[in-house]
């Protein structure tokens, strides 16, 4: 039982009203790069190739000054992103649904604060809708979530 326990502490995936509509959360008790970096392999593993990685906390720090206050008022600790595709699904929605590629690239956002990471995300099936598209949006959508779970479970375990 305890097993069970810490497993559930270092990984749990929020599905509940602390998500914004079309938001799919998760939250890992590890640093944020052990864990940026996991997801980022378990991606790349799944054919879904990282493209951009833009560390926003960073751009932001540069801000602090000016905005005074109004600075970071939730006092993340950091907040980093990464932008990915992967061309066969891009293909598909071209064939399906060509307004949905306002899709890709897909991306994560990760934030954390007080030692728990939260990896942020759009959910395809949101955008999509009722569109032809919708069943390959559901696909992708699992596919997404499998890679990053793959990457929480990764870096839970240290590796």
């Amino acid at each position: 039982m305890r097993e069970l326990l810490t497993g559930l502490a270092i990984f749990m995936c929020l599905t509940s009203a602390l998500a914004a509509p079309g938001v799919q959360v998760w939250q890992v008790a590890k640093p944020l790069d052990a864990t940026y970096d996991a997801v980022y392999q378990a991606l790349e593993r799944n054919r879904f190739f990282v493209v951009f990685e833009p560390n926003i906390g960073k751009n932001l720090e540069g801000f602090a000054k000016r905005w005074g206050e109004d600075y970071n008022r939730n006092r993340l600790d950091g907040i980093r992103a990464m932008v990915f595709c992967n061309a066969w699904y891009a293909n598909q929605v071209s064939n399906q649904d060509p307004e949905l590629l306002a899709l890709c690239p897909l991306h994560l956002t990760f934030t954390h604060k007080e030692g728990v990471t939260r990896i942020l995300f759009l959910r395809p099936t949101h955008i999509a809708g009722d569109s032809q598209a919708a069943a390959l949006a559901a696909e992708l959508e699992g596919d997404v979530a499998k890679a990053v779970q793959a990457g929480i479970e990764a870096a839970g375990k240290g590796e």
